[in-house]
């Protein structure tokens, strides 16, 4: 019986396949994605937020409108933004207005820039978080602590004496990641 052989170029063609399929798997799992976006229940909230990595949680007492209160904050860092979502109690309905044009003004000036501008049009961003009372967007460009310049698109609202921001902060801003971000706001 004749036995039929592979030629020596067809298994190097083969082999080439063979290898150029493991390679690029390889390849692929190497990879990990800029954003691993995961759900996050706000504990003791009835907001539920999308995060684009697993947030760290912190908890300082700050002076809102005057008062110290305690908030809540959760954040974390992916492809080159930082993403934040805090929370606070501000105990009565009548301290919201104040509290939350008071945030803004003070995010502004974290980044240099002058808190005055908070009631500009130019500050104004529209976003939209359903079920969200007292909502303002807000978008600026300005520096980091370090100097580095940096952009913000935040929103601030409540729910009934619940005050909220979310944030995220960086270099540049896609619109697909401020789209997913803003969009996974959600309150009942």
């Amino acid at each position: 019986m004749h036995s039929r052989s592979v030629g020596p170029v067809r298994l190097a063609r083969a082999l080439a396949s063979v290898l150029l399929v493991v390679t690029c798997l390889l390849a692929l799992s190497g990879c990990s994605p800029a954003y691993n976006w995961r759900d996050l229940q706000l504990a003791g909230t009835p907001l539920q937020a999308l995060m684009p990595c697993k947030p760290e949680a912190a908890e300082r007492t700050v002076p809102l409108a005057g008062v110290p209160t305690l908030m809540h904050m959760h954040s974390c860092e992916a492809g080159g933004q930082t993403f934040a979502v805090a929370w606070a109690d501000a105990s009565a309905e009548a301290r919201v207005p104040e509290i939350l044009t008071g945030w803004r003004a003070g995010s502004l000036a974290a980044i240099r820039v002058d808190p005055a501008t908070a009631a500009d049009a130019t500050t104004e961003w529209p976003v939209a978080v359903p079920g969200a009372q007292q909502l303002r967007g807000l978008q600026a460009a300005g520096q980091d602590p370090q100097g580095k310049t940096t952009q913000v698109r935040a929103a601030y609202f409540s729910k009934g004496s619940l005050v909220f921001q979310a944030a995220v902060y960086g270099p540049a801003l896609p619109d697909e990641v401020l789209t997913t971000f803003f969009e996974g706001l959600r309150l009942p």
